[in-house]
């Protein structure tokens, strides 16, 4: 059983059920899935930027992405229809408190001039996205290979009702929120 996992059933709970004074133990807010998205732009641009998001995101989450295609075409972007942009993978359960364990505790505190996250980032349902520059942050990733930096989007989809719970759960599991100018803890 993953270490995070154990933790969250062990501790954070009952502490959630406890500071958001819920009756029930079925309302505790919890983490349900993590979506890491990479888009890689037009494959006429370069045709190996798909391959290498493949293979980090693979070597980073522990399981194979899904190619994600273009709706529709836009000029601009010079896209086509059908065209492969990107790759997206749902991590859930063991996996998934694996992969934010080692987000939280490895991956985040290697940012260059990190402060903490943006604690805007709620979508006023308790989910949070965030966004990361470099893949090269995580440890599974060797450097010396890397061509070029690719950002990828992180989702974190909880079951709480409201940005206050999702915020409280985040923290608990050990989301850095940056402090807002004027906020007590």
């Amino acid at each position: 059983m993953p270490r995070l996992l154990k933790k969250y059933r062990s501790e954070i709970a009952s502490e959630l059920q406890s500071s958001l004074s819920l009756g029930n133990p079925m309302e505790i807010p919890a983490l349900q899935k993590v979506v890491v998205t990479i888009g890689t732009g037009s494959p006429t641009a370069d045709k190996k930027r798909l391959p290498d998001a493949i293979q980090d995101m693979t070597s980073i989450t522990g399981q194979k992405p899904q190619i994600r295609r273009a709706r529709k075409a836009v000029s601009n972007f010079k896209t086509r229809k059908g065209y492969e942009i990107g790759c997206r993978v749902t991590l859930r359960g063991k996996r998934m408190y694996e992969f934010v364990d080692r987000l939280f505790n490895a991956a985040i505190p290697r940012l260059r001039d990190f402060r903490g996250l943006n604690p805007r980032s709620f979508d006023g349902t308790g989910n949070y996205s965030m966004g990361v520059a470099d893949q090269t942050i995580f440890a599974e990733i060797d450097v010396a290979r890397v061509s070029t930096n690719k950002g990828m989007n992180i989702t974190f989809v909880t079951s709480a009702k409201n940005d206050a719970h999702g915020r409280a759960l985040l923290e608990r599991l050990g989301l850095p929120l940056r402090k807002i100018e004027g906020q007590e803890d």
